[in-house]
Order: C-alpha cells, then structure tokens, then sequence
C-alpha cells in the first residue's frame, strides 16, 4: 500500500473522508462514458438507486435493480387502501430545475411523464400562541408580512433572499454538481473564488440571527431544515440556500403525488433497459470487481463487474459484507449523528380540513426543546412541533368523493422505543394537539388510520436506528465528511444516495446518482 493510500485509510478510520489513489486520480464530468456492456447489481430501489441505475443503463451497462419491499421507491412508498392513496415519505416537490436536470441529460422532460402545479400558499403555519401565517409565491406579500413583525426585516428578507439565490447557483454548480471528496479540493484558488460570499463556516441559527431578531421570522428561515435532519445550532449556514429555494423557486405538487415521480423514474429507467427485481432483500456482497455476487432473499444469486449500495450505508457495511471488507467500524456508526426519525399518523377523514393547507407547520413558540429532545436529550417531546400534508386539497385522486387525505409527522429521535402503548398514547397527544392549535377535530371523522414510525424506519428500510433519512447534515457530517461513493475496502463497490454526497432529499438523491455513475466510469 502506498503512503497515499495508508494516510487515506487511516483518514478514514477517524472518521474524515479522504479520496483513495484511485478517486484522486479522476476528473469528475457530467459526460458519463460508455460501460462497453459491464454488468452491475444496484441494491435498492430509492431516487439513489433508481438515477444511478438510470445513468449506468445510458452508459451502456447491463443493470439489474434489487429492491427489498414489494415496491419501489424507496423510503418514498406509497399506502394505497380503501381509496385513499398516501406518500408515506418525501412530499414536498423542491428545486424543480434538479429533475428538469436529470430528465434532461437523457433528452427527456419531467413533464413527458408528470405535470407539476405551484402551491399557493406555499403553506401554512400555525404558533401554539395562536398566530398563524401563509407564505406564498408572491415575494412583494412576503415581504410586507415580515415587516408586520419587525421594522426592517422586509428589507432584510430581500437582501437574506439576494444571498440565498448566490449560495444556491455557486453552490449547486460548483459543490453539488461537482463532487469534492478531498480537503485539497477546497484550497484549489478556483474553489475559492467560487467559495467567496458563502456562509461556509458557522450555523444556520448564527447566519438567520444576523438578518433577523424577532423568533418567529428565524423559526420561517429555518423550518427547512428537518428536511435535512438537522437543527439550526448544528446545520452549516451555507444551507441559507434553502430559502431561494422556498421563496423564489416556489413548492409544487406533481400530479399523483410524489410516487408520480417514482413512477417516472422507473419508466425511464425501464426505457433505458433497467431490470426490476422487487421483494428481493440483499443479504450477502461477496467478491470484487469482474467477479461479484450478490445474495438475495429470493434464494437466487445475482452476479456483476460491479455493485452500487443503495441501500442504509451502515447496513451495507454491517450486515452485508464481512468485517475485513468494511471501511469503518461499528464504533464509528454509533458515534454519528443521525437525522429524527419520525412518528407518522395517515388518516383518511370524513369531510374538508378548511384550517389547513396542502402543507401546514405546528411549531412551538419556543422551539429549541423540540430540537433538544431528538439531538441532546432523546424522548418523546409532549409539546412538539410537527408537519401537515394535505394532498386531497390539490389532488382529487387521493381520497374517495367526501373525505380527505392526510398525515402528521412529528421528527423524533431516532432510537426511541415505539411500542405499541407509546404509539396510542402520542397518537392521542398528536390529535388533540391539532385539534387545539389548528381547530382541526379529526378524531370523530377518521375512517382509515395507520401509523408508522421508529421500529417501521428500520425494518422496512433498515434505517440504522430507525433514523428517516439518515445522517444529519451537521457541521461535522457535510460535503467531504460524509461517507464516500467509491468503497476503499473492496474494489467495483460503490455507494449511492442519502449518506453520500451531496445529502438528503429527493433532488441530492437524484444528483448522488449522477455522481456515483461519474465514479464508476472514471468520467
């Protein structure tokens, strides 16, 4: 081994991610080559897999997807039962230009497959003092409406907006798009240049502080980050770009709900000449490169040049691969930080919700104890703060004629124990909480219920400790800290979504996908 790659490994097993001789050596670029008919094994079927999949079939592979539950999708499912028709996962449709992106890049548009239509409000959210705001499409309202709370922060709201648009396109273009796995990739004077202007260091809540004083206004620059399974104290604030993304960008709703778009990324993979294997848990990555085989619950063996990780990284390396093949220990796994699982409640109802709006937020005034009781001190929080979907608002097909569709999800730490006296009892709490801070009574009304939460995330995703997501995007965890694409341990193994780079959500899904095939074919 030479010096290069001991220092790597050793970078590795602290916990820093520093490419090997292999990853250094490449150029990363959008123009993905041919495979010349290489076969690969793609273990799991969320956006990660399915865009990496995607990729590699136009590349030339032969590409066979293994998907543990009976649909694909990954922790974006669907619940289809009594004509209610639920995403059990991902809702909120952001950064439209990601999937116009990705559908691109194989002459194709999403609207070839889907229609997206804006929300208006973009949602609503309801404080437990009794103060409620919608924030819409329109900037000039939003505007006025932060100015209602705090002279000057109108003003403010433009100039936060002005900087979150230059943090997105540098940072979409320069540190999403292109991936940077090592420390020397950051001191290169054209990343610096690039750099110059963002929030790299520091939180979330010491940047939203320097535009805004009044809680509430913080609290609507900083919801977004549950979708990145952080708090404001541990969240770079270089995600400020997320606000360009709410305010200007826009939330939309694909027709058919987020598994629309699952949906079309199975197509076009299909199209392309992906083969779909379902109920077909990996249990076993033996071999290497030009010689894998993948064993599956299925009792058939699957043999590949190469194989992609969609699945839990830790998981991967846990419970798939033998100990000499692991990059990192058990150790390392348990000293993350991990994104809240959430506890869930799907409900179909009788009647219209007229309280609520397609999205609607329940915080808390003071809202920090929430955040305590998932990242300091783990239990289940009784004054929490929680999410709202409404799809049947804008969707007449997800609910039979008379009744309307929904569900709340509460971030919780992840690990807690969800037995089933802890479910009834935090339903109950949930629902009066609705109930008192919405004026929404839902509890006479239900006609079709089921919850999902900690226990659910790990067995039917096997989530590492129930998490939703995954690993939380704190300081120490982003860009060239998380876990990388290319395995160091075993070679024509790669990794894919959530836990790589550039993260969490559906469009870093999407985009990881792109990077991994970028790595696979030395692109």
């Amino acid at each position: 081994m030479t010096e290069l790659e001991t220092a790597a490994v050793a970078a590795r097993r602290a916990g820093f991610y520093v490419a090997d001789a292999r990853t250094i050596a490449m150029d990363v670029d959008p123009e993905i080559d041919s495979l010349g008919g290489e076969s690969v094994v793609v273990i799991g079927g969320g956006f990660g897999g399915l865009s990496t999949a995607c990729y590699l079939a136009d590349a030339g592979a032969d590409v066979t997807l293994l998907e543990k539950n009976e649909q694909l999708g990954g922790r974006a499912s669907r619940l289809e039962t009594d004509g209610f028709r639920f995403d059990m996962g991902p809702s909120w449709y952001l950064m439209p230009d990601v999937f116009e992106r990705f559908f691109g890049h194989f002459d194709r548009s999403p609207s070839d497959y889907y229609s997206i239509s804006r929300l208006d409000p973009h949602y609503r959210v309801f404080w437990k003092d009794g103060d409620s705001v919608d924030v819409g499409p329109d900037v000039e309202a939003n505007k006025e409406l932060f100015e209602s709370y705090e002279p000057g922060a109108g003003e403010a709201l433009e100039r936060y907006l002005t900087e979150a648009e230059y943090t997105y396109e540098v940072g979409m273009e320069h540190f999403v798009y292109e991936d940077r796995p090592r420390l020397r990739d950051y001191v290169d004077r054209d990343v610096l240049r690039h750099a110059h202007g963002l929030s790299l260091l520091g939180s979330m809540q010491d940047h939203v502080e320097g535009y805004f004083e009044h809680p509430k206004l913080q609290q609507l620059m900083q919801y977004s980050l549950v979708f990145l399974g952080g708090s404001p104290t541990n969240t770079p604030g270089l995600y400020n770009l997320m606000s360009h993304v709410d305010f200007n960008m826009g939330v939309y709703y694909p027709d058919g709900g987020i598994g629309a778009v699952v949906d079309a990324v199975v197509d076009l993979g299909a199209e392309l000449g992906v083969e779909y294997v379902t109920d077909a848990e990996a249990t076993a990555i033996e071999g290497r490169r030009g010689g894998f085989a993948v064993d599956a619950a299925n009792d058939r063996r699957y043999l590949a040049d190469l194989v992609i990780s969609d699945a839990d990284y830790a998981h991967t390396e846990r419970e798939l691969l033998p100990p000499e093949k692991r990059q990192y220990t058990d150790e390392y796994w348990e000293s993350r930080t991990y994104a809240p699982s959430a506890f869930l409640i799907y409900l179909g109802v009788e009647g219209d919700v007229p309280e609520l709006a397609h999205h609607t937020l329940v915080l808390p005034t003071e809202w920090e104890q929430h955040f305590d009781r998932i990242f300091e001190d783990p239990e289940w929080p009784r004054d929490p703060a929680y999410y709202l979907c409404v799809p049947s608002k804008t969707d007449d097909t997800v609910a039979p004629a008379g009744h309307s569709n929904l569900f709340a999800l509460v971030p919780i730490a992840p690990g807690l124990d969800d037995d089933p006296e802890t479910r009834s009892w935090y339903r109950d709490l949930v629902l009066e909480d609705i109930t008192e801070h919405t004026g929404t009574d839902l509890r006479d009304r239900i006609v079709l219920e089921e919850t999902f939460s900690v226990s659910d995330f790990a067995d039917r995703y096997n989530g590492y400790r129930g998490s939703a997501l995954g690993l939380a995007h704190t300081l120490r965890q982003t860009s060239l800290l998380r876990p990388p694409h290319v395995s160091d341990a075993v070679d024509g193994l790669y990794f894919t979504g959530s836990y790589t780079t550039p993260g969490i959500g559906v469009p870093m899904c999407l985009i990881s996908g792109q990077l991994t095939a970028e790595y696979v074919t030395g692109s």
